[in-house]
């Protein structure tokens, strides 16, 4: 199966548990994979017979800085099923980075990464 992807997709957002991760943005970043086939597409040179990079972003923008969740976990999630319901895409995975999670020591990100189908 063919797959568009992005990759490093950046945001600031209000997600966690803690009081203080749910009023002051933190960064994340959003890596996606959007499974389809794109034979058409690519044979025609149509960009209606694909899928827009910026629509996809904007959709994962809106969510990422607009709601709230506890965990990257339900963030991934909802991207997600958004993804599934707004695109033509067979199947989508996901991965929600989190560099400022509240954890002592070093470490470079803690993340999620979820892969889900069309029921």
């Amino acid at each position: 199966m063919d797959k568009i992807i992005g990759r490093g997709l950046r945001f600031f957002g209000c997600h966690g548990v803690l009081e203080e991760e749910k009023i002051k943005p933190q960064p994340f970043e959003v890596d996606f994979e959007l499974y389809l086939d794109l034979s058409a597409a690519g044979q025609r040179d149509d960009l209606s017979l694909t899928i827009s990079y910026a629509e996809v972003f904007h959709t994962v923008q809106k969510i990422v800085e607009e709601e709230h969740y506890q965990l990257i976990e339900a963030l991934a999630e909802r991207l997600a099923q958004e993804l599934l319901k707004k695109f033509p895409v067979q199947e989508v995975k996901i991965t929600v980075y989190k560099p400022q999670a509240p954890v002592e020591g070093n470490f470079r990100y803690f993340a999620v990464e979820i892969h889900r189908f069309r029921q």
